[in-house]
């Protein structure tokens, strides 16, 4: 099996398959370089899904 890596939510840091317990991770990925940008593609996702449409059941601005 190919190596993974996760990013551990609790200490801001990479780490292979013997870290910290799953609650506590983002991941797997493919690349260290992929999991060290977890936080960044968290945050690129929430946009996304924050200005969607489809998922946005906030009420339309009213005009006034």
């Amino acid at each position: 099996m190919a190596e993974q890596y996760w990013f551990c939510l609790k200490h801001h840091a990479v780490e292979g398959a013997d870290g910290c317990r799953s609650a506590d991770r983002l991941g797997p990925y493919d690349t260290a370089e992929e999991a060290g940008r977890a936080l960044d593609k968290v945050a690129e996702r929430n946009e996304t899904w924050d200005n969607d449409p489809a998922w946005n059941d906030d009420p339309p601005p009213q005009d006034g």
